[in-house]
């Protein structure tokens, strides 16, 4: 990998300095008594539920937008593939600089993620639920249009985005021991990595992952142990299902992500965004019950030198049209 194509914390500033020129709000801590007594820690929780288009992924995508139009003003329009919160992000992020967008959608993308991406004004393509499929018809019409592609998290100004929660949160909390990431592509916890780890190498960065990535060993290894072609997991955290992380994301988390990964089975997942709906009354998705859910059940495998701890809240476009995931049928 090109060293020029890792953001530097010159670039995650300026990133920062982005979404402060177009208002978009700097996320909240919150803290829970109840969290702190049933983990012995002191936990933070970053709700990037409460961001613009309801997930963190606005960062990024508005980042890279605002750089590309920099570079060439005269942009005709932009296309990308998500499973949605991505989409619904540059969707919205278009929409600033009034331009014409397309995201490319698997077949069984909740209908909340596609009716906000409408919303936002751009334009729907549903493609088979295999992430090859997902690429080939984003650089199809790409090159069709004259559209530029933004990758949801293999991309420099997209990881610098999502960095800027990193920005917030240790100017939120100076004295954090450990923060936990949910991780997909792997662009959250890269950006978040690379700016930590620059201010206080001291911080751990744990990635809390699906069953199935793999993830743990392929950092054990620093390899990409990932079966070809690349595939989407088995879990009801549809936010989640890419197994292989990115090939600009992947080596960021190997020289500065913990090899230690938690792996939360559904249930588990399940289970903390109940308990971020019941007791702590917040509306979050599945993705983010990856890194609660890690600390509910894992606590007691963290150092116990490690006091205080940040919780990555991601997102919280959870579908309602639809039974919430503890009252569905198959998790009676």
């Amino acid at each position: 990998m090109d060293e020029k194509e890792i953001p530097s914390l010159a670039e995650i500033h300026i990133a920062a300095s982005h979404l402060r020129s177009i208002s978009l709000p700097i996320t909240p801590i919150l803290t829970s008594t109840l969290l702190n007594t049933l983990t012995g820690r002191n936990v933070y929780l970053k709700c990037e539920n409460f961001q613009r288009t309801g997930s963190f992924k606005s960062r990024g995508a508005l980042n890279a937008v605002l750089n590309a139009m920099k570079v060439d003003p005269n942009l005709k329009g932009f296309v990308t593939h998500s499973s949605g919160n991505h989409g619904q992000a540059l969707a919205y992020a278009a929409s600033i600089v009034k331009r014409p967008c397309v995201v490319v959608v698997p077949q069984g993308t909740p209908k909340n993620k596609l009716d906000a991406i409408e919303n936002y004004g751009a334009e729907i393509v549903i493609c088979e639920p295999i992430p090859a499929s997902r690429t080939s018809v984003c650089l199809q019409i790409s090159q069709e249009r004259g559209f530029l592609i933004i990758p949801p998290f293999d991309h420099p100004d997209v990881i610098a985005g999502q960095g800027t929660i990193a920005v917030e949160l240790l100017d939120q909390v100076p004295n954090l021991d450990a923060i936990l990431v949910p991780v997909s592509g792997g662009g959250l916890i890269s950006g978040i990595a690379l700016y930590t780890k620059r201010i206080n190498p001291n911080i751990r960065i744990y990635a809390c992952v699906p069953e199935g990535k793999m993830l743990e060993e392929c950092l054990k290894e620093e390899k990409r142990l990932w079966p070809e072609p690349s595939q989407f997991l088995k879990t009801k955290c549809e936010a989640c299902r890419l197994q292989q992380c990115g090939i600009l994301t992947f080596p960021i988390m190997c020289s500065l992500v913990e090899k230690q990964v938690f792996v939360i089975s559904d249930k588990i997942m399940i289970n903390a965004t109940r308990f971020a709906f019941e007791r702590l009354k917040l509306v979050i998705e599945l993705a983010a019950g990856l890194s609660l859910g890690a600390l509910l059940t894992y606590f007691d495998q963290l150092d116990p030198n490690i006091r205080n701890v940040g919780i990555i809240l991601c997102g919280g476009n959870i579908d309602l049209s639809v039974p919430l995931p503890w009252l569905q049928e198959d998790n009676q």
